[in-house]
């Protein structure tokens, strides 16, 4: 259960939509999604409120060529807001990311009734969309995974404080192991929608405050390395294809959001 509420949440995405509208006009923006902790159950009192920011290119952008947006504003407090141009959104559900991936099963967000209809067509086929590439998704798991092991002592400003607390950044193990069993189970056919919602909350959050020391941390990292790792092998022997139906989906939502963007400028 999250520590805080679905108002809050809710509450925080409004406040950064209205800072993204001094940033992009409202045509332009897509919707506003929450992303992180609150999506897992695994939102605490020091959980901050990050979201995605979804945008469509204006016709000038395309026409002169304009490299597709894709940067990160951080706000006065600290909270993130990712801005990314839905050309390079759709890329990543190709690329079967998980932190991207997420945004078309939380309950969070804002969408612009103007795109409304094309974006339902992507949440109602998400369980496809998220299973789109299952040999890639596993893999990208993995390399997340990886990085997340590399970076349980590694001396960074972000982890400056933990590991002068824990000796050792107790935010990245609880990332690993959220990862592991995200793969067991979407490896053995569960839901991605169910895989979101972690069975060990309890425990993880109590790794992601730094309950444990640090034997226990990197005894926990390595073995469940090992286990990631065995899993991703297994599973990427097997001969799965991408589903075209997917690829053509994805198109076909991308034509039609630019499409309605574009006529309403040029009519405008």
């Amino acid at each position: 259960m999250n520590y805080h509420s679905d108002k809050y949440i809710l509450d925080k995405v409004d406040e950064h939509l209205e800072e993204s509208l001094e940033y992009f006009s409202e045509d332009n923006i897509i919707g506003i999604f929450y992303q992180g902790s609150g999506n897992y159950g695994l939102d605490t009192k020091f959980s901050d409120v990050d979201t995605k920011l979804i945008v469509v290119p204006s016709f000038k952008d395309i026409a002169m060529n304009k490299s597709p947006i894709s940067t990160t504003h951080v706000r006065k407090n600290d909270e993130h807001i990712d801005f990314k141009d839905i050309r390079l959104y759709l890329q990543t559900f190709r690329k079967q990311n998980i932190n991207f991936l997420e945004i078309l099963f939380t309950k969070f967000y804002i969408c612009n009734t103007m795109y409304c209809d094309e974006w339902n067509r992507l949440v109602a086929a998400r369980e496809q969309i998220a299973h789109y590439n299952e040999k890639r998704a596993v893999q990208t798991m993995y390399g997340m995974s990886l990085e997340k092991y590399k970076q349980l002592e590694k001396d960074t400003p972000s982890h400056k404080e933990e590991l002068a607390k824990y000796g050792y950044s107790a935010k990245e193990l609880h990332h690993l192991l959220r990862l592991e069993e995200f793969i067991y189970r979407y490896t053995h056919g569960t839901s991605y929608e169910e895989c979101l919602q972690t069975k060990a909350a309890d425990y993880l959050i109590a790794v992601k405050l730094g309950y444990f020391n640090r034997d226990f941390a990197r005894e926990a990292a390595r073995s469940s390395i090992e286990r990631i790792t065995k899993m991703t092998n297994d599973f990427c022997q097997k001969d799965i294809e991408p589903r075209k139906e997917v690829e053509d989906l994805l198109n076909d939502v991308q034509y039609n959001i630019m499409k309605k963007a574009v006529m309403k400028e040029l009519k405008g």
